[in-house]
């Protein structure tokens, strides 16, 4: 228990965004090359139809890195919205991302007008102890950063304005439950995650009306480099894994891959609109992905985390990983979207190889 102690107040736990919601840091500073800028995101949109430029905020994120080589793979012209310049620039260094345009907070209206398109997944992370500033601070980072991007497409003349906005929430809509199931169509819920997602989504729907909006209510990314199991694999690998709480709570998880591939689609396909739950067709109680992931790590998975542990740490916080919601991708099944990983166990063995 000692160990698990330790570990749940290390810097990885305490920041992570593993559960639903991506991260972006939260200062920012404004940088002097606002006439570079202008001129870099200002060019005329590429030649080729199928080609995009995409503006990304929350891009040095654990989902926004993965979304970038995808884009960049497919020969995509990016603009990567940030925070914090000299973070993003370490991140997609200039020589291994030739091209790639870097703008600080003061720059985006810049890069966003003459965007084909703005994939906005900024916020901060939401599992740690949150006192009332960090609860404002947590609404705030993402309600005043998509007001910005909506305020910045809203603004761009008709000609140079994006086609499409794609823009993160969270399957905390819904509320926590043990046994109820909810789709697109289910009402919010009446937590404090339920209200920030209401907001969040909101906001950017005051996109203008000709713009496209797809919001991807996200729920837990597994990947290996980040998210929900960067704070769980450690618990693994010192044989101290298992259940965060009861293990009975829901747990609605979704690859990273996937995750991508979907904005991806929502990007290109114009039949990609309004709600779209981003979670994998078949979630498990919390109790059966660690059962899986103990597994597949050759560890046992018997030694729960108590409440009171991750209680006294998190306070109020804690309610994201011991309260959970069971959410089905009606919505992207309808699409036709092809999710490479259904079931948790594949995911597991994929990431984990």
């Amino acid at each position: 228990m000692r160990n698990t102690m330790e570990l749940l107040r290390s810097p990885t736990f305490l920041s992570s965004s593993s559960f639903a919601l991506s991260s972006v840091p939260p200062s920012f500073s404004v940088g002097g090359t606002k006439r570079r800028l202008m001129v870099l995101c200002s060019s005329e949109k590429s030649e080729k139809e199928d080609k995009m430029t995409v503006s990304v905020t929350g891009a040095t994120g654990f989902i926004g890195r993965r979304l970038v080589h995808r884009l960049r793979s497919d020969n995509h012209s990016i603009r990567v919205l940030t925070r914090s310049k000299s973070k993003a620039e370490l991140i997609f260094p200039a020589k291994d991302f030739p091209g790639i345009v870097i703008a600080e907070e003061g720059e985006w209206r810049d890069c966003i007008q003459g965007s084909t398109a703005v994939v906005n997944l900024a916020g901060l992370p939401i599992s740690t102890r949150w006192s009332p500033e960090i609860k404002k601070e947590i609404k705030d980072s993402r309600v005043r950063v998509t007001s910005k991007v909506v305020e910045s497409i809203n603004n761009s003349p008709v000609d140079a304005r994006p086609t499409v906005l794609v823009s993160a929430t969270a399957v905390g809509y819904y509320g926590a439950s043990e046994t109820g199931v909810f789709d697109e169509k289910s009402p919010s819920g009446n937590d404090y995650l339920s209200e920030v997602c209401r907001e969040w989504e909101g906001t950017a729907l005051k996109a203008n009306k000709d713009v496209r909006v797809a919001l991807i209510r996200i729920g837990v990314v597994l990947g290996k480099d980040g998210g929900a199991l960067a704070m769980m694999i450690p618990f693994f690998q010192m044989f101290a894994g298992g259940p965060l709480g009861s293990g009975q709570q829901w747990f609605s998880w979704i690859h990273v891959d996937d995750l991508v591939n979907l904005i991806y689609e929502a990007l290109t396909k114009p039949s990609y609109q309004g709600v779209i739950n981003g979670t994998a067709p078949n979630p498990v109680r919390l109790g059966e992905m660690c059962q899986q992931l103990g597994s597949v790590l050759g560890r046992p998975s018997w030694l729960p985390v108590p409440d009171f542990a991750l209680k006294a740490l998190l306070g109020e916080g804690a309610t994201v990983v011991l309260e959970g919601q069971k959410v089905l991708p009606v919505r992207a099944k309808e699409l036709g979207f092809e999710f490479k990983y259904k079931y948790v166990k594949d995911a597991l063995r994929a990431i984990m190889q």
